[in-house]
């Protein structure tokens, strides 16, 4: 083994591969395993919708907060000691979670518990990275990028059986025992990189992390809260869009001209580092987004239990994990980054214009399978290239600065992808029902036709006329109300579709050819 090299072989490389990947785990489920038991929370608590929101939020901004930092953290306390640390914070903080007593009390343990979990994601990308030679590199952003595909899908059925057969506490307690095993064996099988260097406390720069805090806490709030408070009609989102606004340039600014910067953004200066660190945030919009609307379209038109709609992207998880060892040979063997990614794109959008299609009030589970099959394909065959791209050019401490920036935007990705879907929908169910209301004249045939079949019903059942009339005109209002929800339902898809299908140019101008063979004899001889 070269000295100073972090790569790992044998039994080592396992438990070092299987260590970073739960923990990565634990971090992504987290930021969806809570969504289901948020009613049971609230009554429990006593809290309001507004309060028990900020359970979601609080561990989402804390996660954006500390994502950009973990390099540079890793530096200053060593990588070792600092994902050992974040593991220890999120495990004690799930287990004051589970036993607060008051909505207060959970939000702050939850911020807490979001900043020991912004760690693990990128920590343990850079991680599973550095403990492979460079030719296995590709495998081995296949095992980590199987963990964040995972997560998600996990997420809401976990917490969905969780909830209903014993209590939501439990949701927090299940961490506790993984948490305590991944921290023995990251002290004893995880490795610090020699080039880490210590910043002294009289040059670190607090003036950047003070920016980056308040830039990036304002961004993730105002996406977590801005359709809920009518985006810019509320002060306080048009403040702290300034606030965000003035936060980025300065912070920009400040890290690159700073001796010592606390994010090196200057590491973005790597073609391949950027534009994969592009289409992460892309990824983490068509990933988050569609993993957020397909359990929202069966729960709200279909009536199906938040189990049954985490069970329901099953297949696309599978299918994605089918084909991670498919792509990770291919890019071994030379594939190109471009071929896989355009490849990928073309299938999520077929994928979306097949959603598109289909949906119907009575789509079933099987019309759904098929769908989900080729979002599964679509996601393996971009998840792999675009992380392993963004890193593949990079070398020492530059692989965690890489990690973190692109491990930050694909979660802003998600964020505004679940952010503007969920405005989206709101805005254009809105024009639908409009629409379709204009069309339903009191004097057409047609309609007068239809009261009269569902007034008739109603009568049927012993209901008096007037009142079976009344019944009628509701319940043909219930239906426009679905109508117009199916077909903003299908709009989203539309559009999510459409932003893969332009983004195929933008990967054929400026994602090269890799030359997979020649990078990885040139890295090995280096």
């Amino acid at each position: 083994m070269e000295e100073g090299s972090l790569v790992e072989y044998g039994s080592r490389r396992v438990i070092v591969t299987i260590t970073a990947v739960v923990c990565a785990l634990l971090q992504i489920i987290d930021t969806t395993i809570v969504n289901i038991a948020l009613p049971t929370m609230q009554g429990s608590l006593g809290a309001s919708l507004t309060e028990i929101t900020w359970v979601i939020t609080a561990y989402a901004i804390a996660n954006v907060i500390v994502m950009p930092l973990t390099s540079w953290l890793g530096q200053q306390f060593g990588r070792r000691n600092y994902f050992a640390a974040s593991i220890i914070i999120f495990t004690i903080s799930s287990w004051l979670c589970g036993n607060a007593i008051s909505i207060t009390e959970l939000i702050i343990f939850r911020f807490i518990q979001g900043i020991g979990g912004g760690a693990l994601l990128v920590t343990a990308q850079t991680i599973i990275t550095e403990s492979y030679p460079p030719e296995k590199r590709a495998m081995a952003q296949a095992i980590y990028v199987l963990g964040v595909i995972v997560g998600p899908t996990l997420g809401p059925p976990l917490g969905g059986y969780i909830t209903d057969n014993y209590s939501w506490p439990y949701i927090f307690y299940i961490n506790i025992p993984v948490g305590v095993i991944a921290a023995l064996l990251t002290l004893q099988f995880i490795r610090s990189p020699k080039y880490d260097e210590k910043v002294p406390v009289s040059n670190v720069d607090w003036l950047g992390i003070f920016l980056l805090i308040v830039a990036v806490g304002s961004l993730q709030f105002i996406l977590e809260k801005g359709q809920e408070d009518d985006w810019f009609n509320s002060s306080l989102i048009t403040t702290l869009s300034v606030v965000c606004f003035f936060g980025f340039y300065f912070f920009i600014w400040r890290e690159l001209v700073y001796k010592h910067p606390v994010v090196e953004l200057r590491v973005l200066r790597n073609k391949n580092l950027s534009i994969g660190s592009i289409l992460s945030f892309v990824l983490g919009f068509g990933l988050f987004g569609s993993t957020f609307i397909i359990p929202l379209y069966t729960q709200t038109i279909m009536g199906w239990t938040a189990f049954q709609a985490g069970m329901l992207m099953i297949p696309s998880t599978v299918f994605t994990a089918i084909m991670m060892p498919f792509v990770g040979k291919w890019m071994e063997r030379g594939v190109s980054f471009r071929l896989l990614i355009v490849s990928g794109m073309g299938i999520f959008f077929v994928y979306s214009m097949m959603a598109y299609h289909i949906l119907t009030p009575s789509t079933g589970s099987d019309a759904f399978f098929w769908i989900l099959v080729i979002r599964g394909i679509g996601l393996g065959l971009l998840s792999i290239p675009i992380t392993t791209m963004s890193l593949s050019t990079l070398k020492g401490k530059e692989i965690g600065q890489g990690a973190a920036l692109s491990g930050m935007l694909r979660q802003l990705g998600g964020s505004f992808g679940v952010a503007l879907i969920s405005t989206y929908l709101t805005r254009d169910n809105q024009a639908h029902r409009a629409d379709l209301v204009s069309k339903l004249s009191v004097n057409s045939a047609n309609v007068q036709q239809r009261v009269y079949e569902l007034s008739s019903g109603f009568q049927s059942r012993g209901i008096a006329p007037n009142i079976a009339k009344k019944s009628a005109l509701a319940l043909m209002d219930r239906m426009v109300d679905v109508q117009a929800t199916i077909l903003s339902y299908m709009d989203v898809f539309l559009w999510i579709g459409i932003m893969f299908l332009v983004c195929i140019p933008f990967v054929i101008l400026f994602v090269r050819e890799s030359k997979n063979k020649i990078d990885i004899a040139h890295a090995m001889q280096e």
